[in-house]
């Protein structure tokens, strides 16, 4: 992480410069949208000044507003996907259209479209696969006490299991090569796709980086929709979740350590009973004992068998993305 405390993000490209770097690429801009009428005119503006050859698309999350109909009188591409959730909103953006580059923010105008070109040029300059956007706040209320917490809180749970190699993992400003977003697989459902995405890149050992960007507060009027609370142990459940399918050996390894200790704790006092009398008086705890022994064997082994398991789940999710090529982009 080069540039994660940095605010190069915030260099500021002039529509010609734009045109000029990016014009032969294919740029989409995805927009998960949920009731976002207040803001989502202006988000559509700010990425389609900042990217004039970028394709906007707006995915209406059974909204009950008039986000749709705002979206596609500003330009933007409109569809809908009509099972609630972000991360099913990102699965079917991910399969429905195909692009050079994938810009991922939200629709409510809390992200600085204006970074986006140096996001952009980040990614083909260093040949990454995402470079996700580190949110610098710019004014008090943008970024609430209970989210800045439980960010720190689980973005350390991930360094700690996966690797540190992000500092804002719940950022949903991101940018993405073709690659990573067709060897996606896009499992989650609601707000833990970010999750998803970043231990995704960990597990195959994808080149990312982190650029500072500006992170404004929601207008007046928009309201969010993430639960801080009932949002964070989705989040965290599903950090355990893939721990115990990217780390099985770990994970079974653990429990059977665990299971193991509980049953010598039990099973010694009565050994050396046994040693000394012949006799075995507490037969309950001693049944107890044996078959905790059995249970800590049972997943030590399971640990092995799933680790083989995931060794070619991971082989797998690595051949795909090497089915796609780089991004053919030129410096100027």
């Amino acid at each position: 992480m080069t540039n994660t405390v940095s605010m190069a993000a915030r260099r500021t490209m002039t529509r010609e410069d734009s045109l000029f770097l990016f014009g032969e690429l294919k740029i989409a801009v995805l927009l998960p949208c949920y009731n976002e009428e207040v803001t989502v005119a202006q988000c559509i503006r700010g990425f389609r000044e900042s990217l004039p050859t970028c394709t906007v698309y707006v995915y209406d999350n059974n909204s009950s507003d008039r986000t749709s109909e705002i979206a596609a009188a500003e330009g933007a591409v409109v569809r809908r996907e009509p099972t609630k959730g972000k991360g099913n909103v990102v699965r079917r953006m991910f399969g429905d259209i195909d692009a050079d580059i994938y810009i991922m923010a939200d629709g409510d105008a809390t992200y600085d479209a204006q970074c986006a070109p140096a996001l952009v040029e980040h990614l083909l300059t260093n040949r990454l696969d995402m470079v996700v956007g580190v949110r610098r706040p710019v004014e008090q209320e943008a970024y609430r006490p209970g989210h800045t917490f439980g960010n720190r809180l689980l973005t350390g749970a991930v360094s700690t299991l996966f690797g540190n190699r992000f500092t804002d993992m719940l950022s949903g400003y991101r940018v993405f090569s073709k690659r990573f977003v067709k060897s996606f697989p896009a499992l989650s459902q609601g707000f833990e796709t970010e999750t998803e995405l970043t231990i995704h890149a960990l597990e195959l050992r994808l080149p990312t980086d982190e650029l500072a960007t500006s992170y404004f507060g929601r207008p007046e009027g928009s309201t969010s929709k993430l639960s801080t609370i009932r949002d964070g142990v989705r989040i965290l459940r599903m950090i355990i979740d893939l721990f115990k399918l990217e780390r099985p050996f770990v994970f079974y390894g653990v429990m059977a350590g665990l299971l193991a200790a509980l049953s010598l704790g039990l099973g010694i006092p009565i050994i050396i009973e046994y040693l000394q009398t012949s006799l075995v008086p507490r037969i309950p705890t001693a049944i107890l004992a044996s078959a905790l022994m059995l249970l800590a064997a049972l997943s030590l082994v399971s640990g092995l068998i799933l680790d083989t398991v995931t060794r070619g789940r991971i082989e797998m999710k690595r051949l795909h993305y090497l089915l796609h090529g780089p991004v053919p982009w030129r410096i100027p």
